[in-house]
């Protein structure tokens, strides 16, 4: 896949993964891992960009003695998971237009 795409892909599956809740990075994983492979050490740049990109915000709070950090989807966080919609029809359309053009040539 495309790194670019790739990259928007994961970008929007973790604001959704925090749409419902404030969640923190193990649990990001864990709700997202049922439908694509992420680590660690791809998650944490993706929520610092999503977070300077004003699409998140950061909050500390003590758990069990220790400081975890909790993410909250921001109302531009939300506009950007609408966008992502609305361009994946478009995609889904351009798919169709791809597929059906090969199933022609497949039955020639």
């Amino acid at each position: 896949m495309d790194q670019q795409i790739k990259r928007g892909l994961l970008d929007v599956c973790v604001l959704a993964a925090i749409r419902d809740a404030d969640s923190y990075g193990y649990q990001i994983i864990k709700d997202i891992r049922p439908y694509v492979e992420i680590s660690e050490s791809t998650l944490y740049p993706i929520l610092r960009r999503l977070e300077e990109a004003g699409q998140l915000t950061v909050r500390s709070a003590e758990h069990n003695g220790r400081l975890r950090k909790y993410y909250r989807i921001t109302p531009s966080g939300e506009r950007k998971i609408e966008d992502f919609t609305s361009d994946w029809q478009e995609i889904m359309a351009i798919w169709q237009f791809i597929t059906k053009g090969a199933q022609k040539h497949d039955q020639n």
